[in-house]
């Protein structure tokens, strides 16, 4: 899901380096330091998160507790701007002016705000426009064997597979667009997200789709959650292929952990209804922790997590449980390039033979995917990126199995 985290990272940045203008003030001590610390830390993580109201609570906490910290002043002002509360912006910065001997930089960034005017709350929005080529050397996933052999009660039958069932290569033109606007002035958001691809010969797997939904940030004492609800279509060959609804909540507990390090966990149901496959609608339950680190110019994540996979009784093979893994690290190589480097692995244990009397296996699934890619900004809008992907899928049912490699370049515009 797309959210606006580059507006509000950079929202988050501004009222640190306000901060950071500001003449240093004596320094606290005494048993309320660490509480005052935590309150801090709070607000600029609700500044960071858009929660532009529950930043203002937590800063005039920390100013009734502490009058002399200059950056909670500061944040509030700058808040409080951005909430569209002109006059109480303006006694703030007037206090900040009388009482902390602001810089000359503070004191013209301070003058910038005004003439810039706060009167009123102006939702923000984000987009971001995306087309490539690519080649696909699997586009069917056709099966890695040409042949299937069956075990039947009087010895086992070797069968040649169709073409149909095997892979088959084509180049594809893909388009993409994102759009996320605020819905409130707490940070609720509303996004929509498109992607669409044809193939140049292979057009009964062309494929499409159209997501909407809305993400709220929230707190609960020190614990931060986020909860999203999507709806999603997904089409294939020109058709409606399925119809999704997606719920999620993610928990960042306040774990004492080092400067640029962050744990959370995610927890979703997704229902998908399957229009032009009988028996195969499902309700998937997840349950991750992510591990994130972060530092200037690079970025680091790991994160495992349970799946269960809940069928009605005539599915083939069943309900199913699993487990889903990730590593992803992503650095910025010079001030125009950066790359990227993941690997996911997703394992399936069905409960029940896929097909008594025919495949007689309970089906066991491991799919592994590498992606590398390479993006270079063009400007502060637009960039290029190139991306190779490799998948491995491994089954104990030969049919199914599969690999594919993909190679894109594509080029993306963003805009505010």
């Amino acid at each position: 899901m797309t959210h606006p985290e580059p507006r509000r990272a950079a929202l988050a940045a501004r009222l640190l380096a306000c901060t950071l203008l500001l003449v240093p003030t004596v320094a606290r001590a005494g048993q309320d330091a660490p509480l005052q610390q935590d309150l801090y830390q709070d607000a600029l993580q609700a500044i960071a998160e858009g929660r532009r109201t529950d930043a203002s609570n937590e800063l005039r906490r920390l100013i009734d507790k502490e009058p002399l910290h200059a950056g909670a002043w500061v944040d509030l002002a700058m808040a409080q701007c951005a909430l569209g509360h002109g006059d109480e912006a303006e006694r703030l910065f007037a206090v900040i002016e009388t009482r902390f001997n602001p810089s000359p930089a503070m004191l013209q960034l301070i003058a910038e705000t005004r003439e810039a005017g706060c009167s009123t709350w102006h939702a923000q929005s984000t987009f971001t426009v995306t087309t490539g080529r690519g080649t696909d050397q699997n586009v069917n996933q056709g099966a890695s064997a040409s042949s299937y052999t069956l075990d039947t009660g009087s010895g086992p039958i070797e069968y040649a597979l169709s073409s149909d069932f095997l892979p088959h290569h084509d180049q594809y033109t893909m388009a993409a667009a994102d759009y996320t606007r605020e819905l409130t002035r707490n940070g609720t958001v509303g996004f929509a997200q498109f992607l669409g691809r044809r193939n140049d010969h292979l057009h009964r797997y062309d494929s499409a789709s159209l997501f909407a939904g809305v993400d709220a940030p929230w707190r609960i004492g020190r614990w931060a959650l986020r909860t999203t609800g999507t709806l999603g279509n997904i089409t294939l060959g020109g058709h409606d292929y399925q119809h999704q609804v997606q719920l999620q909540a993610r928990i960042d507990p306040p774990l004492p952990l080092p400067g640029g390090v962050q744990f959370a966990l995610l927890a979703s149901a997704v229902h998908t209804q399957f229009l032009t496959l009988a028996n195969f609608d499902s309700n998937t339950y997840a349950l991750r922790g992510i591990l994130t680190h972060r530092k200037e110019g690079r970025y680091d994540s790991v994160g495992i997590g349970r799946l269960d996979d809940r069928s009605g009784a005539l599915r083939p093979g069943g309900s199913r449980i699993g487990w889903y893994g990730n590593v992803q690290t992503r650095r910025a190589l010079s001030t125009r390039l950066s790359g990227e480097l993941a690997y996911t692995a997703q394992s399936w244990h069905g409960d029940q033979p896929y097909s008594p009397g025919l495949i007689n296996a309970v089906r066991r699934q491991l799919t592994q995917s590498l992606r590398v890619s390479l993006s270079y900004r063009l400007d502060e809008h637009q960039s290029l990126q190139l991306e190779a992907r490799a998948v491995r899928n491994r089954e104990n049912i030969s049919i199914f199995e599969y690999n594919n490699h993909q190679l894109q370049l594509s080029w993306q515009w963003q805009g505010f």
